[in-house]
């Protein structure tokens, strides 16, 4: 039974969210989090997106969880494989059309009383444009400014981004408040959003749901099929999507440092499992994979090496469940959500000393804390394996750390108080004078 059946609506305020592509990446899955924590606490809620592809998806948006309205997916996602920002502006802009649209042809009582964006803030000034007919409160979640996400190697690239990063900072202050994801992403937003230094952005540390967790335990179609990769003692895993910002190459590069770091029968046990969401429609990913096995080729670890490839969550569990560690290789990652996964699976987190990693993951406590580099993830991970006990002891203590600061009833009932506070206030963005 979904959990759709399981909590009844008691109509404590209605909530939409409106995201661009509801995938398998970290922010759709802090997006459902944050639908699935609200709707237990008694919020009716609906998740709009501009591309929903049930088999590239979180269970929870296709179970009957949570009701999600695919609009305009007929849209393309680039224009001949470019001007990826400017569609994604364009998709969103059409989708907050419909929800407008669509609210004033409703009754008041079933209009979203807020509505919360993320990624693309273009689409705020559609969601304001009837406000004597409809007027909901705009909740921004910044994940991280996108205007610092791309490069501008070229003429045409600084043309082309220029109108898109004023518009992308105009409509960010357009809404009534804004969250963030982690105290670095709060700096790098008010260190590059200098018009909007009177607003101050909460933080709101993302979770996971962990009664999914505790269910895909139990998955025996995700056992066999973790079974059949056939693991090694020392599996060291790494959840990433595949795309070239993080830095998966670093993790096989250590693979084969370690080889220097233990003897020949220990190495003989290792084995590196790199699984992630995988999207076939994206050229880069497509190129990415390949000079990642070509990577494997030139290490000498093409036999000790597995691509996992959009795993759904039950077999990422249960991967994660059967590794020595986690492996975290991108740098000034905005929080990172596939460390507290690790956390609360009782597995250590080998990190980038950078980012939200430092918020999350605690040096010789919960993990390691590691320059970018293979030297020193490879002497973290011998560490592992030649001490057990440190193992045991880094992991009772990650998963005692997310249970204190990282829950997902603590998760749920900040989402509840931030959105409760946008219902009943008159305008509750945070600024100063």
């Amino acid at each position: 039974m979904s959990e759709a059946n399981d909590v009844p609506v008691s109509e404590k305020g209605r909530v939409a969210f409106i995201h661009p592509d509801l995938g398998l990446g970290g922010a759709e899955r802090l997006i459902v989090d944050a639908a699935v924590g609200l709707k237990r606490r008694g919020y009716e809620v609906t998740i709009y997106t501009g591309y929903h592809n049930p088999s590239h998806a979180f269970p929870e948006t296709v179970d009957g969880t949570l009701k999600v309205v695919p609009v305009c997916q007929w849209l393309p996602r680039t224009l001949f494989g470019r001007c990826i920002a400017l569609c994604s502006y364009v998709k969103m802009t059409f989708v907050a059309l419909y929800i407008s649209l669509l609210a004033v042809f409703s009754s008041s009582s079933r209009r979203p009383q807020v509505i919360v964006c993320d990624q693309v803030s273009a689409c705020i000034p559609a969601l304001k444009l009837t406000p004597f007919l409809f007027s909901p409160r705009i909740m921004f979640y910044c994940h991280f400014p996108d205007l610092l996400q791309t490069s501008r190697s070229s003429l045409f690239k600084r043309v082309y981004r220029a109108p898109l990063d004023f518009v992308e900072e105009l409509t960010t202050g357009l809404s009534d408040k804004i969250v963030v994801n982690s105290l670095f992403t709060k700096s790098v937003f008010q260190e590059t959003f200098t018009r909007l230094r009177s607003n101050i952005p909460d933080v709101l540390y993302p979770s996971i749901n962990t009664k999914l967790f505790d269910e895909a335990m139990k998955s025996k179609s995700a056992q066999k099929e973790v079974a059949e990769l056939k693991l090694k003692k020392y599996t060291f895993l790494s959840v990433n999507r595949f795309e070239r910002k993080k830095n998966l190459a670093l993790a096989i590069r250590t693979l084969r440092k370690l080889g220097t770091c233990v003897d020949a029968d220990e190495m003989k046990k290792v084995q590196l499992v790199l699984a992630g969401g995988y999207d076939s429609r994206l050229e880069d990913s497509v190129k990415y994979l390949e000079e990642l096995k070509q990577i494997c080729k030139e290490e000498g670890v093409v036999d000790q090496v597995k691509f996992v490839l959009s795993p759904k969550d039950d077999v990422k569990v249960q991967l994660i469940s059967k590794c020595v560690a986690l492996l975290y290789t991108p740098s000034n990652e905005h929080f990172g959500i596939v460390p507290l996964e690790a956390m609360y699976m009782g597995k250590p987190v080998l990190a980038v000393d950078s980012g939200g990693p430092r918020e999350t993951v605690v040096h010789e406590v919960t993990g390691f804390l590691c320059p970018s580099n293979e030297i020193h993830f490879a002497a973290a991970m011998a560490t592992l394996i030649t001490e057990p006990e440190i193992k045991e002891s880094m992991g009772n203590a990650g998963k005692a750390r997310f249970k204190d600061k990282f829950s997902f009833d603590a998760f749920s009932k900040m989402w509840d108080q931030s959105i409760e506070k946008l219902i009943s206030g008159p305008n509750t963005a945070t600024k100063t004078d």
